[in-house]
């Protein structure tokens, strides 16, 4: 057999993330034990906590599948009965903390794995946020407003780490990520894909296509580099350059295209024969149809993406 055919570490990476969830799910199993104290003895030292936990989505008492449901505090945090007995304190009778920093990262998202796993977590085991040691801690809040689940708050969260994208979502040309119209998980799966960057879809492309569907095609005559990666020519983030584009047309095109005819000539302010118009929409002045064509009046025409 060929081992060569085998991504073992992902394949060790998967393996050792089902072994978590076992571990999780019988740790749980163990904490959530009968007669644990509850949130009614937990408030008197932690109103606070106790107050977003019974707004908060986890405790639900009408959603079977919530903390409220399965032993509460003790869920997340373990049977505080030792704790209670022992007149609380910080770390005293054995009590769980996902948010301490002395915790591994493994060891806080296997409490969260036990009930959020599967559907678009399904991923996560290998994927980038779990392999740099990400804890589901670091971008969620549990006892209070979760700013990844608001669309108008979700880039703050994202832009602690990821710095260059808030610069990039400033410029000129950007989606409308700043008015809260699109947000990055829109694009991005951070718990895990099998597409590239943490794509939502498996390619660049197909990503894309989920609102610039026109783009998609087909075409009879596509523009290659438009059905290999929308990236090659846009940054999805934010230029400085009209549609996203990584530079100013004719430049951009002249990346590619050869040095002959007009193509490939010094930029001029009209288009000829001999060098790239640089008013308005430049090449696109005449080449229109720049994602592809069908036109079906010559192959002249089909040929240049006219319309």
């Amino acid at each position: 057999m060929d081992k060569s055919r085998f991504n073992w570490p992902r394949i060790l990476g998967i393996f050792s993330g089902a072994l978590l969830l076992l571990a999780g799910a019988q740790a749980l199993a163990a904490q959530a034990a009968p007669g644990a104290p509850g949130p009614e003895v937990c408030k008197n030292c932690h109103a606070n906590s106790y107050e977003t936990f019974k707004a908060h989505k986890h405790g639900t008492k009408a959603d079977p599948r919530t903390p409220a449901n399965a032993g509460e505090c003790a869920a997340c945090h373990g049977d505080g009965t030792a704790h209670v007995k022992a007149g609380g304190g910080r770390g005293v009778g054995g009590m769980i903390n996902p948010a301490s920093k002395s915790l591994a990262a493994d060891a806080k998202n296997s409490i969260c794995l036990t009930c959020h796993k599967g559907g678009k977590r399904m991923l996560w085991a290998g994927s980038t946020h779990a392999t740099r040691d990400t804890a589901c801690v670091s971008c969620h809040q549990v006892h209070a407003t979760d700013k990844v689940r608001d669309k108008t708050t979700q880039t703050e969260v994202c832009f602690t780490c990821h710095k260059d994208k808030r610069a990039e979502i400033s410029r000129p040309s950007r989606h409308p990520i700043l008015e809260g119209k699109v947000a990055c998980s829109d694009c991005h799966n951070p718990h895990g894909t099998a597409g590239p960057a943490l794509l939502v879809r498996d390619s660049v492309n197909d990503t894309c296509y989920q609102c610039h569907m026109e783009k998609r095609g087909p075409f009879v005559r596509p523009h290659n580099p438009a059905t290999e990666d929308c990236a090659i020519c846009h940054n999805p983030h934010g230029t400085t350059n009209a549609f996203l584009l990584k530079s100013r047309i004719p430049f951009l095109c002249q990346q590619c295209h050869e040095p002959t005819s007009h193509r490939g000539q010094i930029a001029s302010r009209t288009a000829t024969s001999t060098g790239g118009g640089t008013l308005a929409r430049g090449c696109e002045n005449c080449h229109t149809n720049i994602h592809g064509t069908n036109n079906p009046a010559n192959i002249s025409n089909e040929r240049t993406f006219r319309r």
